[in-house]
């Protein structure tokens, strides 16, 4: 009897002796990825920019608000975010419409026009500058038909929009294309047989599926915008107060050795920059809270 009831009473020691084997993990855990990605964004990310902020720290308060605040610095980056603002907004617009035709039709050289809106990624910025110039320029293939009724885009704000869209486009319809691709048209269409109107499909099922990744679109077209200078400094003509770039404005203050000068600009740029895209990133998550309730 007592050997009868020993068996089942040290079945659970027995169980906690072979335990089974922790299965390995492709992946390693939280500590090593983390700190990986402290190391690398570190070296890539956070030492570059921290030179820039010391280097503006030895000139003063005084001399940074006066260099970095001064009328053509102001100016500067009034065209600067003002047109990366603008393209953005625009490339918005325009590159939903091209991830919905692309991900909802079949037609004759869908792969074809596919493989161009990557064409910015590949293309050297000069080259889609020089480009640009050529076709927009008063004497080019488009401006000088445009020209003559008072339209004129190269070489000023307005070419320099057009750079940025040219540039920012593929950001918008590559975030955008792989969230309308799982968005099922029969959702729409039971939305349609209930009585709501296309509108109301749009906003009310289609928008706030998309509203994240057009965010994040939005903020790299925003981003590369702002920075961008080789596709922008052939067709903006570079006019100071009119249509010089901020990163002209920089690497001017480099060809006269004023290093401080063009970190202090710079500074102005990184801060202004991180206030924009950290408010486009807590919009970005507020949204997808809401999807996700």
């Amino acid at each position: 009897m007592e050997k009868a009831l020993s068996g089942p009473l040290q079945m659970p020691s027995l169980l906690k002796r072979h335990k089974p084997a922790k299965r390995n993990s492709i992946i390693p855990g939280f500590g090593m990825t983390m700190g990986i990605t402290l190391i690398w964004l570190s070296l890539v990310v956070l030492i570059p920019l921290s030179t820039v902020f010391i280097k503006a720290a030895g000139m003063g308060v005084q001399d940074f608000v006066a260099v970095g605040f001064s009328d053509r610095a102001m100016a500067a980056y009034k065209v600067s975010f003002g047109t990366a603002l603008i393209a953005a907004i625009i490339n918005a617009v325009f590159g939903i419409i091209i991830a919905w035709v692309f991900v909802r039709y079949q037609f004759p050289g869908k792969r074809v026009l596919d493989a161009l809106i990557d064409l910015p990624f590949a293309l050297p910025t000069a080259v889609a500058g020089i480009a640009l110039t050529a076709i927009y320029a008063g004497n080019g293939w488009v401006g000088q038909f445009l020209e003559p009724l008072g339209i004129k885009i190269a070489y000023n704000p307005v070419g320099i929009t057009v750079a940025l869209i040219f540039i920012g486009l593929p950001f918008i319809v590559r975030s955008v294309e792989p969230v309308l691709s799982d968005i099922s048209s029969e959702l729409e269409e039971a939305a349609l047989s209930l009585g709501a109107t296309p509108f109301q499909v749009f906003f009310r099922i289609i928008l706030p599926a998309v509203l994240p990744a057009l965010l994040t679109g939005f903020a790299l077209a925003l981003a590369r915008g702002i920075g961008e200078y080789g596709s922008v400094i052939f067709i903006a003509g570079n006019m100071p107060f009119e249509s010089e770039i901020a990163p002209l404005l920089i690497v001017t203050q480099l060809e006269q050795f004023d290093y401080a000068g063009a970190t202090a600009i710079a500074v102005v740029m990184l801060l202004i920059s991180f206030a924009m895209l950290l408010f486009i990133n807590l919009i970005q998550a507020w949204s997808r809270r809401r999807v996700s309730i």
